[in-house]
């Protein structure tokens, strides 16, 4: 979608005239989805100083006077507003909108200190993963924590490069998600919203107050940098309108992370797993530690291309593999067809533990994929694997025992939600990996 901030666009009461708007709200004024009824934290994206006023900020108000913590996270500091200034470079641009964020975040959540990422104005995209990151570190274990960010549709390509992190960092910290207009508003009628997406958030009056006193903070923005052509008001009445009011639009729409399905589209081989030592050498330790010879039914969790899964199959009646990612199951199925053990191999598409396929399981590997897990995910994922195992069944471990950058967990959280509800039969560490056997009575079968 391509727009100017000048050019007529739909006005603010040919939306709230729509018969739609209103039906957003119950007969009780009462919002039908609060999004902050059930959280404790909330962290709004913006993708340039001022959006998070202008989609969010009621929101950031209210939840600002229930007591939730906040925090706001801004992409770039907007530094490309006024391309044609004659008095002000981007870089002084960006002092003032620096400023002005510090003072409309305090207006709307006293004490709340924006964390400005200072990424490119209009290169966003090209970020995508440092704002990512970002928000990882910022949420963490994302139980009870809202994440609120630019909506996917907005028609910015900054703004929808921010929602699409937002979405990936709700999906890796477990986070529920909501994501607001800015633009859409402006370039879009009635007819083109997914109105079954929308979730309408009343304002109290002293929302209203401190949003449009955040508003008013945004100075570069809402008024103009002096009386010489390029230094024009970007924010007039008519695009404000769309912020006004006391009531807050919000989106609900899944959120998403492509990443891994991403790496195994790009080359045939993302970890090295057939090239590198590390993963030879990891995948001949798991096999060596496990305690018996042969398995019944086994559980891979996250196979990826399958290498560790051929390895594994020659060792197992049944062995079912899942990967949530499409290009990865491919790459595996490949790889075991053309291989007889690749018989015994049922490969299964989904993420745990919301698709994990019931047991009992003689054996489960979780090898190199527990900290792309959510922390509520790796919980589940531990509760399952232990209810279904069978008597005498083993779980083993393997895991890059560094940092894992832009996700919340790493191998040792792994490993400690495991060992905190089974005990260890057999183990190895080094500078690089993990790896360790879990089970009750797991002895070597004398017959093997």
């Amino acid at each position: 979608m391509t727009f100017t901030h000048d050019q007529a666009g739909t006005p603010a009461t040919a939306w709230r005239a729509d018969p739609r708007w209103a039906a957003l709200l119950d007969g009780t004024g009462r919002p039908a989805d609060d999004p902050l009824a059930e959280v404790d934290r909330v962290v709004v994206l913006a993708a340039h100083p001022d959006d998070e006023t202008l989609g969010a900020g009621g929101l950031l108000a209210t939840a600002h006077a229930r007591g939730l913590t906040v925090s706001v996270v801004v992409a770039t500091l907007g530094e490309a507003s006024h391309p044609r200034s004659p008095t002000h470079t981007p870089a002084q641009l960006a002092e003032r909108r620096a400023r002005e964020s510090h003072a409309a975040v305090a207006t709307l959540a006293p004490g709340c200190v924006p964390l400005l990422l200072g990424l490119p104005d209009g290169g966003v995209a090209d970020h995508e993963d440092t704002v990512t990151t970002a928000v990882v570190d910022v949420v963490g274990d994302g139980r009870r924590t809202l994440v609120v960010a630019p909506w996917r549709r907005d028609g910015h390509p900054d703004h929808e490069a921010v929602g699409r992190a937002g979405a990936a960092a709700a999906v890796r910290c477990g986070a529920d998600l909501r994501e607001y207009a800015v633009w859409f508003w402006h370039w879009a009628s009635p007819v083109d919203a997914p109105w079954h997406r929308f979730t309408a958030l009343p304002l109290g009056p002293a929302a209203v107050a401190a949003k449009a006193a955040a508003v008013r903070a945004h100075r570069t923005q809402v008024e103009s940098l002096s009386d010489r052509p390029g230094d024009e008001v970007l924010l007039g009445p008519d695009l404000l309108a769309h912020a006004a009011g006391n009531v807050e639009v919000l989106v609900r729409e899944p959120a998403t992370d492509p990443a891994l399905d991403r790496v195994h589209a790009e080359t045939d081989d993302p970890w090295g797993v057939d090239r590198r030592w590390y993963e030879q050498r990891k995948r001949d330790l798991l096999l060596a530690l496990l305690p018996h010879r042969r398995y019944g039914a086994a559980l891979e969790v996250g196979c990826s291309t399958g290498a560790t899964t051929l390895a594994l199959a020659a060792r197992c009646d049944l062995l079912t593999a899942l990967d949530p990612s499409p290009h990865a199951l491919a790459l595996a199925r490949t790889r075991l067809d053309a291989d007889p053990a690749g018989a015994r191999v049922r490969l299964l598409p989904g993420a745990v533990p919301d698709d994990q396929p019931p047991g009992p399981w003689d054996l489960v590997v979780v090898s190199e994929v527990g900290y792309f897990l959510s922390p509520a995910a790796l919980d589940g994922l531990v509760a399952r694997v232990v209810a279904d195992l069978a008597p005498g069944g083993v779980v083993a471990l393997a895991h890059w025992r560094h940092p894992v950058e832009g996700w919340p967990l790493d191998g040792a959280d792994v490993h400690a939600a495991f060992t905190g509800v089974l005990p260890v039969a057999a183990s190895y560490r080094d500078r690089d990996v993990e790896v360790l056997v879990l089970g009750h009575d797991v002895l070597p079968d004398p017959h093997d």
